[in-house]
């Protein structure tokens, strides 16, 4: 799908431009770490969601509109005043949509071209193989599940609707159950293992992938359920859910790095031919599942700064080796959009 042509601005002066993005998700780091590259910031905000960005004073301006569908040519217009640049995160496109993401005129930061590739399971899927990465196994239909599967339904709801079930039987009970309108969905074979988050960014300017850090999400009730023993879950007939409620700071075995850093940049390389040239640049997170025999499956890609960076708005250990100041993933994102300014060649970073 083809953007909306634009003007960039002729300046040099990082000072002229605006970091821009929406009011949830990452938004904390990324405008801490538009601060900490003497660049200017502004968040957008749902009203009634904007304390957070007041109390930790990360924000220089804070915009607010009743509700996400309020987003309209007028408040693109103001942004486009500012030199504003977006900075998109998983509740961005989640709340405007990537088709909607697709037609805005503005500066946004990141290839738009993936997101139709990202947001289609078979086309992710697809992007994924060529890249040479190992994947689980998907099921067609409900009917061919012959081992334990887990069911992920269509979106970023944050393992919102999650299950896991062995049998057609089992699939149909919860699905008609619980979620009898959700029919969009993939079946997954469920790889038994460790969870484990990669978050790469690759910049076009410098033309190097670094991995920024690595995190384990804490999901309810999945990682509580086992505080209570198996005979009472069976009698309380709890079904286990993958719902995100918060993010545990992780480093790998060092052996397995090198692994890390080549999956990363075959995905890279691989975007580039779909997408024409520029392919993915930016944050991005490969989803992982580490089995005992350290196997590394790859079950989901993000092709965006992901939540499970947040715990590193200081820097980690891996952006602590490599540079001198503390360096979390919207810092990177900062800087990657100052060098570009300074160097004239901001076209390359935008979507």
């Amino acid at each position: 799908m083809a953007t909306a042509k634009r003007i960039l601005p002729a300046s040099t002066n990082p000072r002229d431009f605006v970091i821009a993005t929406m009011g949830s998700h990452s938004a904390l780091q990324i405008l801490k770490g538009a601060r900490d590259e003497g660049m200017r910031n502004l968040v957008i905000c749902k009203e009634g969601s904007e304390r957070p960005y007041k109390s930790f004073g990360v924000a220089d301006e804070i915009i607010t509109l009743k509700e996400w569908s309020d987003w309209n040519p007028e408040l693109e217009a103001k942004l486009a005043e500012r030199n504003a640049i977006i900075i998109p995160h998983g509740s961005y496109v989640a709340y405007l949509g990537h088709e909607r993401v697709q037609k805005m005129p503005g500066m946004y930061y990141g290839t738009k071209e993936i997101l139709h590739w990202e947001s289609d399971r078979t086309m992710e899927r697809e992007w994924l193989l060529q890249a040479q990465i190992k994947l689980p196994k998907v099921f067609e239909k409900p009917e061919d599940i012959d081992k334990p599967v887990i069911v992920k339904f269509h979106g970023a709801g944050g393992g919102f609707g999650y299950f896991v079930v062995k049998t057609p039987e089992q699939f149909y009970e919860v699905k008609d159950r619980k979620y009898p309108d959700q029919n969009d969905f993939v079946i997954q074979e469920y790889i038994v293992g460790v969870p484990l988050y990669a978050h790469y960014f690759y910049s076009p300017i410098t033309g190097e992938l670094e991995i920024m850090s690595f995190d384990k999400r804490y999901e309810s009730n999945a990682d509580s359920i086992g505080r209570i023993k198996a005979q009472d879950q069976l009698t309380a007939n709890i079904h286990t859910s993958y719902t995100i409620v918060g993010n545990i700071p992780l480093v790998v075995r060092e052996s397995m790095l090198p692994q890390f850093f080549e999956m990363g940049e075959r995905v890279v390389e691989v975007s580039k031919k779909l997408c024409g040239g520029k392919g993915l640049f930016g944050p991005f997170c490969l989803e992982t599942i580490v089995t005992r025999k350290l196997e590394v499956f790859v079950f989901e890609i993000s092709a965006r700064i992901v939540a499970g960076t947040n715990p590193f708005i200081e820097g980690s250990p891996y952006t602590a080796l490599k540079y001198d100041v503390p360096m979390s993933t919207g810092r990177r994102i900062a800087r990657d959009i100052k060098q570009a300014i300074e160097l004239g060649r901001l076209e390359e970073i935008l979507g």
